[in-house]
């Protein structure tokens, strides 16, 4: 099937929702300790359910998409997660915003999920990356400019007001699926499994190496990526002072090294080829939080020395991520859905893990950041040398 020329801004519309949802209410975490009465440190923990509505909602999502296609899931998806968003601009306190974020979570995870199987679906190899790379440019969209509306948002009216856009966010999803996303799964390739037969397919998928290799690259580089995501709202804005709408043009200028890398990737692959691609990104993320972790524990940190370094440990992902997606998924075209939702879980089951380490670890200053940062590049490295080579 040829790929629409707006199929990929519609993909990365779905995907953006999860980083969305993420990086908007960021400058907004001391505004919802105050106003809920929660002690500091407690909105982390609605991240953390965050990240954990989505491990668990993407093997619920890859296997919908397996059997019913990729449209009902997504709009059921859609649908779930306007819901949540809209009990979390309702919620009373840091306990039950959490658990609407959760649920939020489960419904978002349809458009991390199922947009990576449609490609899956339509082409592989340099050609899906190639893809993957413009879902990318417009998935950026979300954390370069998400933190920024957040600040102008608590600048005139208040954090709820921020659910009250990622609801409005839902809505639009809805309806574009509904309109406008063709089905690209057809009947013959659906997958009726039962729980038992579910469940070996699972295990069958963690024990190809080139699998797990390339989903544990990801999924470090997603608990380094959230590590940075969890911890610079209370660096920047409590230990530098920042303001919330400095702190949104910080965390923009990551995101635009993200895409940068994430859109040089693929013009050097046709040269240097994936393996050398990926450890360069590899090489580069290990050096970059290495000199992160020196510089916050030398006490050399200031907002002017750990910018351009956050900036760089950023987006070495940018060779990293693209290519380790079309690296797990390689070779599961026949349930590229139940692939994609498995290697999502683990990625976001780590990132969930280091959102509550990022909550235990916050002291105003960035060493925390930086050395969960660092762990990450390691398992990064890790994992890249026992991936095997194409």
């Amino acid at each position: 099937m040829p790929v629409p020329s707006w199929l990929p801004l519609l993909l990365g519309f779905l995907t953006a929702v999860v980083a969305f949802s993420t990086d908007m209410y960021l400058p907004a975490f001391p505004a919802i300790e105050a106003s809920l009465g929660a002690p500091a440190g407690s909105a982390q923990l609605t991240l953390a359910t965050w990240f954990a509505g989505l491990a668990i909602g993407q093997l619920t999502q890859g296997t919908l998409a397996d059997r019913y296609g990729r449209r009902v899931p997504l709009l059921l998806g859609t649908a779930i997660y306007t819901i949540g968003c809209i009990g979390c601009a309702l919620a009373p306190d840091i306990v039950w915003l959490s658990v609407f974020r959760a649920f939020a979570a489960l419904g978002a995870s349809a458009g991390s999920v199922i947009p990576r199987a449609v490609v899956r679906d339509l082409a592989d190899g340099h050609e899906a990356a190639r893809i993957l790379a413009k879902l990318m440019l417009v998935m950026a969209a979300a954390p370069i400019l998400a933190p920024t509306i957040g600040g102008i948002l608590l600048a005139f009216w208040n954090w709820r007001a921020i659910f009250v856009v990622f609801s409005v966010y839902g809505l639009i999803s809805f309806f574009a699926v509904w309109l406008k996303l063709p089905e690209t799964l057809p009947e013959s390739l659906r997958l009726r499994l039962s729980l038992g037969e579910l469940a070996s397919r699972y295990l069958r998928i963690l024990r190809e190496r080139t699998f797990i290799t390339h989903t544990m690259m990801g999924a470090f580089g997603t608990f380094g990526l959230f590590a940075h995501i969890s911890s610079s709202s209370p660096v920047f804005i409590l230990g530098y002072g920042l303001t919330p709408t400095q702190f949104g043009f910080v965390f923009g200028a990551c995101a635009i090294g993200l895409v940068t890398f994430g859109q040089l990737s693929p013009r050097l692959l046709p040269r240097l080829g994936t393996s050398r691609v990926i450890r360069l990104g590899s090489t580069s993320f290990l050096l970059a939080t290495a000199s992160l972790l020196a510089l916050s524990f030398l006490r050399l940190d200031t907002p002017a020395t750990l910018i351009p370094l956050l900036v760089w440990s950023v987006a070495s992902l940018g060779f990293i991520t693209p290519n380790a997606v079309v690296g797990s998924l390689s070779r599961h075209a026949a349930h590229a859905g139940a692939a994609s939702a498995l290697m999502g879980s683990l990625q976001f089951a780590l990132g969930a893990v280091s959102g509550l380490l990022s909550g235990l670890f916050t002291d105003g200053t960035p060493r925390g950041m930086a050395a969960l940062m660092f762990l990450a590049a390691i398992g990064v490295a890790v994992a890249d040398r026992l991936r095997p080579r194409s």
